[in-house]
């Protein structure tokens, strides 16, 4: 039986990843066994770099906290090691590093389950999620689908100006 002093330890952190997980847009779990200390530093500091927090913490108490904010369907891939990462901005942030870089490491690092808001991804979910670019991309690809037809508009506008000015 736990001391009474490592049992109010374990409830404050609860109520610690509680309060991350309820304050975040998205999540990815991941299964990072294998990996290297190079390999984790590269992927934490391009997590950090997008505003992502990626912590490992103990499966009982992250199923703790997943069930305190209503993302029970999580608790069921809490096993064996597990770290997650989450986004408080980027909805799709977490899982295209984690995506891109499970893609690059193979075996030895998985994707295990995601979420953005209260929606639950399995891994192959996650996995989807992480092929969707980034908001600026989206944006820059916005713009340049909107350019061309604008272009050709004031081609053609062009055109008739200099046509009816050439007859005037």
């Amino acid at each position: 039986m736990p001391s009474e002093k490592v049992l109010l330890k374990k409830q404050e952190r609860v109520a610690e990843l509680t309060e991350i997980l309820s304050g975040a847009k998205a999540g990815v779990i991941v299964d990072y066994k294998g990996i290297t200390v190079d390999e984790d530093t590269a992927l934490r500091r391009s997590l950090r770099d997008a505003g992502v927090r990626y912590f490992v913490e103990k499966n009982t108490l992250l199923r703790f906290a997943v069930k305190n904010v209503g993302l029970d369907g999580l608790a069921d891939v809490l096993e064996g090691t597990s770290a997650i990462a989450v986004s408080d901005g980027d909805e799709t942030a977490a899982a295209r590093i984690l995506g891109e870089f499970a893609e690059k490491a193979g075996d030895k690092f998985n994707l295990k389950a995601g979420f953005i808001g209260t929606d639950i991804y399995d891994a192959k979910g996650v996995e989807a999620l992480s092929k969707i670019p980034s908001r600026e991309v989206l944006l820059a690809q916005l713009v340049g689908s909107l350019q061309g037809p604008m272009q050709k508009l004031a081609a053609t506008l062009q055109a008739v100006v200099d046509k009816n000015g050439d007859a005037a």
